[in-house]
């Protein structure tokens, strides 16, 4: 398994007499599968909220979603299962499956009591899926359908960092209308996973699969970016980097020596990971210019721990008569930040009880979703503004719709 890694500026040319020029980076990366590549096996861990809010329909709907991944399963590969409700408690310890229909006897156990504690389960799945994560590919699946009430949200965090530390993927599925999403998308962001919405119980089974059909085309894990750039380049000082694609997500910057790391965590062999950088670039004489060097380490668990795949140059030209050569897919990639940007602030203005500012907010985020031709999100977007306009508050199905299409290209 290799890296596909391909960097392209917005504007590949440059004006010689510019004293400053900004630039946006879009750098796409994926793992790059070969005939030779053996299989790796998953590790799956399901941490599943079974509290009282859970009874009935939606916890059997659940149990039939876990059902249907074990089908799904190869030979090899590993499960396990975590159930919490103000405590927590291993449903299936982490095995090789053989025998789907005993572990799913050991699923359709399960019965709705209790609180919610989702700490307490996050640290027992952890514990469970680090059982099996040697020469694996490790995800959990977090779900939850409430509050965080017998628990501590900033443990939360800390446990889908030491989870990514350890090369595991923590992905959140939020059930319902009522589970926090500010927790569950930081959880999420934090674990190096995706965040789901299961609106109804007859959704459940078609999330989970989307979810699985995702973590299946991991090939390469624990990566990261590595940024060198020259003598007068330099990144943005507010909010520098951020993922655009396949969801969108504010990336956290670190500087190792004198180059700097971004964590990108698996990547798939069919779905690009695409970063965004914003970058600002001093004079430079004329001619092709190199500006940086990007590199991306990685461990493949076939083969070891931290891998480096070949370095990239990125340059630009430099014209005494700039003529702008815009490309549209990176303007596409700017587009996307922005419409989660200007959503994120309707929703900081919303909390702050200005109702107005995040009506406004969110038709700009609108326009920017028709601007790169994503219809359902700019529908979304604008029925949250228009409500608002007219006085209505926003159910907390539409506040999780509205976070939902600021992060995604919906289908």
């Amino acid at each position: 398994m290799k890296v596909s890694l391909l960097p392209v500026l917005n504007d590949p040319n440059l004006d010689a007499a510019a004293p400053s020029t900004q630039r946006q980076l879009a750098i796409s990366v994926s793992a790059m599968a070969s005939s030779i590549d053996s299989s790796v096996p998953l590790n799956l861990c399901l941490i599943l909220d079974h509290s009282g809010s859970m009874g009935g329909r939606p916890l059997e709907t659940v149990k039939q979603a876990a059902g249907r991944l074990l089908d799904r399963l190869k030979p090899g590969d590993r499960f396990c299962a975590v159930a919490f409700d103000h405590k927590a408690k291993v449903l299936v310890p982490n095995q090789i499956v053989g025998d789907p229909s005993s572990i799913k006897r050991q699923i359709e156990q399960l019965r709705s009591a209790g609180g919610t504690a989702i700490d307490e389960g996050i640290k027992l799945g952890i514990e469970e899926l680090g059982k099996g994560k040697k020469e694996a590919i490790s995800q959990a699946f977090l779900l939850t359908d409430g509050e965080n009430e017998h628990g501590d949200d900033g443990r939360c965090l800390k446990l889908a960092k030491l989870a990514a530390d350890y090369n595991m993927t923590l992905n959140s599925l939020g059930f319902g209308d009522n589970w926090n999403q500010d927790i569950l998308e930081k959880i999420a962001d934090a674990g190096g996973g995706a965040l789901a919405h299961i609106q109804r119980p007859e959704d459940a089974v078609d999330e989970f699969g989307k979810l699985f059909s995702r973590v299946q085309g991991v090939g390469l894990t624990n990566a990261y970016l590595l940024f060198s750039l020259m003598p007068k380049v330099r990144l943005a000082e507010l909010k520098p980097i951020a993922q655009v694609a396949p969801d969108t997500i504010e990336l956290p910057v670190q500087q190792e020596g004198d180059r700097f790391m971004v964590r990108l965590g698996d990547l798939m062999k069919d779905i690009e990971r695409v970063v965004l950088a914003n970058i600002y670039i001093g004079q430079l004489p004329e001619g092709t210019q190199a500006i940086g060097q990007l590199q991306i380490r990685y461990d493949d668990p076939t083969v070891g721990q931290g891998l480096l795949s070949d370095p990239v140059a990125i340059s630009t030209n430099v014209l005494k008569v700039y003529q702008p050569a815009l490309n549209p897919t990176v303007q596409q990639h700017i587009l996307a930040l922005a419409k989660y940007r200007q959503t994120q602030l309707a929703e900081t203005r919303l909390q702050q009880g200005d109702r107005a500012g995040a009506a406004t907010m969110l038709q700009t985020a609108a326009k920017t979703a028709l601007q790169m031709g994503d219809k359902s999100a700019a529908t979304v977007l604008q029925t949250s503004a228009t409500r608002l306009q007219s006085g209505e508050q926003l159910s907390e199905a539409d506040r999780k719709k509205t976070r939902i299409a600021s992060k995604t290209i919906l289908k």
